[in-house]
C-alpha cells in the first residue's frame, strides 16, 4: 500500500520520498522507477526518490506511515527527529492501536488517522506493486473534528486520483474496517483461501462471521457508533467487492514471515477480556496463526 500511495502521489506532481528497508525494492525503484499496476491503471513513476534511511529524505510537510502494525513504533521513532511543528503525520494501518504506538515516540497533536478500504494490494516483485480495487480512503483527526489541515490533506490525495473523504469521527471508521479485517485476515490465512473462497464454504464462512461478531460486540460495548445495523451484510458486501483478493496476512505466510495477527484477530481476545465478552472464534484463529508463525523461525 505504501508503494501505491507513493506512486500515485508522485505521479500527480508531489515531491515524494519512499522509505523501505527492503534493499532490492529500493534499488529497483531507483534504477527503473516504481511500477503501479491494477485498478488505477498501469504506470511507471520515475519521480519517486527511494531510500532505506529516513535521514536521506529529511523534513517533509506530510509523513505517511504505511507499515505493518508491528512496524508503526519503529517508523514513528525514525521520523520523530524530522517532524516539525507544521508537519502532519498520517498513519494508515489495519487493526487497532497505531495511534498508541506512535504516541510512545512523539507528541500526537499533528497525527492524523487513515483507513484504506478495498485495495487488495500486493507486491509482484521489487519495484512492482499491484492492487485489485481502489475504494475509499477515510482520514480524520486523531482527536476528532473537522479542521482546515484535514480538508487540505484530503484534497491533495484526491488530486492524486484517490477516493478520499475527511470524517469527524475516524474511530468509527477504523472500527468498521477492523470488522472486515477480523472477518477475513485470520480465517483466510488459516484456511488458505481468498475472500471469496472463505465465503463460498458454509463452515469456513461461519467461522469468519463468528470472529466478526465477537469484534462487533466489543465495539458496541465500547460505544462505537457504527453506521450500519447489520454487520453480517456489511462484511458480506465488502467481501463480494473483491472476492479474488488475498489478505496481507495470508501473503505474509506465503513469504514465511510473521503477520499482523496481534493487531487484528489478536486484539479481539484482549478486548473481550477487558469487556467480559467470550471470544472462542478469535481465540482459535489466533492460536492457529501463531502456531504456524512459530515454525517460520525454524526455516
Amino acid at each position: 500500500m505504501g508503494s501505491i500511495f507513493a506512486g500515485l502521489l508522485a505521479d500527480a506532481g508531489n515531491t515524494v520520498t519512499a522509505v523501505d528497508l527492503w534493499q532490492d525494492h529500493i534499488d529497483a525503484i531507483s534504477a527503473n522507477g516504481l511500477r503501479v499496476e491494477g485498478a488505477s491503471g498501469d504506470r511507471v513513476v520515475n519521480t519517486v526518490q527511494a531510500v532505506t534511511d529516513v535521514a536521506e529524505g529529511g523534513k517533509a510537510e506530510l509523513f505517511v506511515i504505511s507499515t505493518k502494525a508491528s512496524g508503526v513504533g519503529a517508523a514513528a521513532k525514525a521520523i520523530a527527529p524530522y517532524v516539525t511543528e507544521d508537519a502532519m503525520v498520517l498513519t494508515i494501518q489495519n487493526g487497532l492501536g497505531a495511534a498508541e504506538r506512535i504516541a510512545e515516540y512523539m507528541p500526537t497533536e499533528n497525527v492524523l488517522l487513515g483507513v484504506a478500504g478495498g485495495f487488495g494490494a500486493s507486491i509482484k516483485g521489487p519495484g512492482h506493486t499491484h492492487h485489485n480495487s481502489m475504494q475509499l480512503i477515510r482520514v480524520g483527526e486523531m482527536g476528532g473534528g473537522m479542521t482546515p489541515r484535514l480538508e487540505r490533506l484530503a484534497e491533495v490525495w484526491q488530486q492524486a486520483g484517490f477516493k478520499v473523504q475527511a470524517y469527524e469521527d475516524i474511530d468509527q471508521l477504523i472500527w468498521e474496517k477492523f470488522l472486515c479485517n477480523v472477518t477475513f485476515s485470520g480465517p483466510c490465512t488459516v484456511f488458505d483461501q481468498t475472500l471469496g473462497g472463505v465465503m463460498a464454504d458454509p463452515l469456513r464462512w461461519k467461522v469468519a462471521l463468528g470472529c466478526m461478531m465477537e469484534a462487533y460486540q466489543a465495539g458496541l460495548a465500547k460505544n462505537i457508533n457504527f453506521t450500519f445495523d447489520d454487520p453480517v451484510d456489511y462484511v458480506t458486501r465488502f467481501g463480494h467487492n473483491m472476492p479474488d483478493a488475498k489478505p496481507s496476512m495470508l501473503q505474509d505466510h506465503y513469504a514465511n514471515r510473521r503477520s499482523e495477527i496481534d493487531a487484528i484477530n489478536g486484539m479481539v481476545p484482549l478486548l473481550g477480556e477487558q469487556l467480559g465478552i467470550a471470544t472462542p472464534y478469535n481465540d482459535t484463529i489466533v492460536a492457529a496463526v501463531r502456531a504456524r508463525e512459530e515454525r517460520f523461525e525454524a526455516l
